[in-house]
């Protein structure tokens, strides 16, 4: 009694009518703006006046039952319910987040409800008075629900496609995390991966941190997290919510081959710092040998420092510069003889070529990634239109340049001030007739006086 008492006094009795005559305006405007979004269910609409607004995100997939989606029977086996209701109470619980984010004027909580399940609640009688939430507040956060619902049912409908191409894609398991929104969840199984631990992997945690780089790196809508496993300790790959319809496949596909080239990749620079290491182990040892080698075709007196210099002098011993050179590719040895003495380059074995993602699907300029090609047919249709004008143009220009050529050399219209071949014949003669050959000895004096 002490709190209403002392509400009473600080704001009277008018003012506490005034307070939840708002909280019920605020309600009211709420739930009849609910009522006409789809995929919106409030779970107390028979109330007049009710100053709490209760609701949650609802959608009946084509496989779904309604009736097993009311109150579950005592005998009904948990899991025929339990899985859709987790990833619904996932998908609410994430669309009540994201509106305390956009609308923190709202005051809005999320609340567990033993039959509902996760639910938003909107309650202006505990809080409009605190936050100043108006009329305006409320049509915010019914816009900003129509603004979320496609990305809601988008990735929803996209769950059950992406865990078909992951169970049917080699080396990749479909992980079920309940309390991920997201598309879903999906780990590489690597090699030498363990599947009955449920402990921590370092070399699968090593292969998806590189994954996670290189998904990000490729500015997808998509947002792609790391984390552990729902059960174990193992490192998996959560992908987000998809704001637009997404190419599941193409999704899938890229994944599994990015994560396979971070393995052979891997592997192979594993391989390299093994062959490395034993080939200078061998080099060291046959360098030894020929150390060795050397010492005994000189002898013992060579290496005496006065006794050696002489020798030298009178028997120089021939310079050899042998050495060995450690072909990576190949991973043996070989000697530096072609490269001292003949001043050739030894020319290994050519190194195999680095796996990619060829069979991944070319995406258009400015397509982003993993978009399904059928959603921008309209622009696709006009940008290969215009690409097809301008391909036709470069071939005519390219073929029409040899043969414009042939035929403005065999054409017998020319330009008008060109004379034409028998009109040059003609001038030809006329001037060998006016002006006759003269001797050599005068070939440039003689034929002014002539004129004159």
């Amino acid at each position: 009694m002490l709190p209403l008492w002392l509400s009473l006094q600080y704001l009277g009795l008018d003012g506490i009518v005034e307070r939840i005559k708002h909280a019920c305006q605020l309600s009211q405007r709420l739930q009849e703006s609910l009522k006409k979004v789809n995929h919106i269910k409030i779970l107390v609409e028979d109330e007049l006046s009710s100053p709490v607004v209760v609701f949650r995100f609802f959608q009946e997939l084509p496989g779904s039952d309604p009736v097993l989606k009311a109150v579950p029977a005592p005998n009904t086996v948990p899991s025929a319910v339990s899985r859709e209701r987790r990833s619904c109470d996932a998908l609410n619980r994430w669309l009540g987040e994201q509106l305390k984010r956009l609308v923190p004027a709202g005051g809005l909580t999320i609340m567990d409800l033993e039959v509902e399940g996760v639910c938003v609640r909107f309650s202006p009688l505990a809080t409009a008075a605190g936050l100043g939430t108006r009329g305006e507040d409320v049509d915010q956060l019914v816009a900003c629900i129509q603004s979320q619902l496609p990305v809601l049912t988008c990735t929803l409908q996209l769950r059950e496609e992406f865990k078909q191409e992951v169970t049917g894609t080699a080396g990749l398991l479909y992980v079920d995390d309940p309390n991920w929104p997201g598309i879903g969840v999906v780990r590489y199984e690597h090699a030498n991966d363990d599947k009955s631990s449920l402990k921590s992997d370092p070399e699968g945690e090593k292969i998806h941190a590189g994954l996670l780089k290189k998904l990000n790196e490729l500015e997808s809508d998509l947002t792609f997290k790391m984390g552990p496993e729902y059960k174990s300790m193992k490192s998996c790959i959560y992908i987000g919510m998809a704001s637009d319809d997404v190419d599941i496949s193409q999704l899938v596909e890229t994944i599994a081959v990015t994560a396979r080239e971070i393995e052979e990749n891997s592997r192979l620079l594993e391989n390299m710092t093994e062959v490395v290491r034993k080939g200078i182990q061998e080099a060291q040892v046959q360098l030894q040998k020929a150390s060795e080698e050397r010492l005994r075709e000189e002898g013992v007196l060579r290496q005496i420092p006065v006794v050696g210099s002489v020798l030298n002098w009178f028997s120089p011993v021939q310079p050899s510069q042998k050495g060995r050179t450690f072909n990576l590719t190949a991973g043996s040895l070989e000697s530096t003889e072609h490269t001292y003495v003949y001043k050739v380059q030894g020319t290994g074995v050519t190194p195999p070529q680095t796996p990619s993602g060829s069979r991944m699907k070319q995406r258009l300029p400015g397509q982003k990634p993993f978009k399904r090609s059928l959603r921008g047919s309209d622009a696709l249709s006009e940008t290969s239109s215009v690409s097809h004008i301008e391909d036709l143009e470069k071939m005519e220009h390219l073929s029409g340049g040899p043969e414009q050529e042939a035929l403005e050399a065999n054409s017998p219209e020319q330009h008008p001030g060109a004379p034409t071949p028998q009109e040059a014949e003609q001038t030809g003669a006329f001037q060998n007739t006016a002006h006759p050959q003269v001797d050599d000895d005068h070939p440039q004096v003689e034929e002014p006086e002539s004129l004159r």
